[in-house]
């Protein structure tokens, strides 16, 4: 079982990300692959779940060891999949989910694509109480690692992080309430307005 890759980043789509580890291209999906930038000259520390089923195995990455920690702790919530996870893992309030699970905030869950209200009532019965101490501060992502070049004035970031909530399993609908909230977002990066994006989601 791998714990991390250390490894250049050579691909970034709205699904996953591409780590080249010893020249061979790991695929590795990730909540956000908008945090991370393609860099074929600097590594980057990326924690790994690997995932077996009987057909298929499916590599899980993770910015922080938290993000990996809370993952695995979704994966064994009945009716909670990888896909699920990942969806609530792009909100990236992480203690504001842990409280929302010891508080028994079931609207904030079901907020959260393929969660309905009984697999929201199942994560605060198997996880209220057991998701830890207070998370640790998460790691402050440098300026170099959310500029991605563009054009000026290009809608390049608003599509990708359209796309991206699609990935993550967001519906048309649920996109469309919020589009025109977040056509009006000033961004400087994808992964700026897919955190908008998430933001207006789960306020909404």
């Amino acid at each position: 079982m791998y714990e991390y890759f250390r490894g250049k980043i050579t691909g970034v789509t709205p699904y996953y990300i591409v780590v080249e580890v010893g020249m061979i291209g790991y695929q590795v999906y990730v909540s956000n692959p908008f945090r991370y930038q393609v860099d074929e000259q600097n590594e980057k520390k990326v924690y790994i779940y690997q995932a077996v089923r009987e057909n298929d195995i499916t590599l899980f990455g993770f910015w922080d060891l938290n993000e990996k920690t809370i993952f695995v702790k979704l994966l064994n919530v009945s009716g909670i999949g990888p896909k699920s996870a990942l969806a609530i893992l792009a909100n990236d309030d992480h203690q504001g989910l842990v409280t929302a699970i010891d508080s028994e905030d079931i609207g904030y869950l079901t907020k959260f694509p393929g969660v309905g209200k009984k697999t929201a009532k199942q994560i605060v019965l198997d996880l209220k109480g057991k998701m830890g101490e207070k998370l640790a501060q998460k790691e402050l992502i440098g300026q170099q690692d959310l500029e991605i070049s563009a054009q000026a004035g290009s809608n390049q970031y608003l599509e990708e992080s359209i796309a991206a909530l699609t990935a993550l399993g967001y519906t048309k609908t649920e996109v469309k309430r919020i589009s025109k909230q977040l056509a009006q977002f000033s961004g400087n990066s994808t992964d700026e307005y897919l955190r908008e994006a998430l933001r207006l989601l789960i306020n909404k």
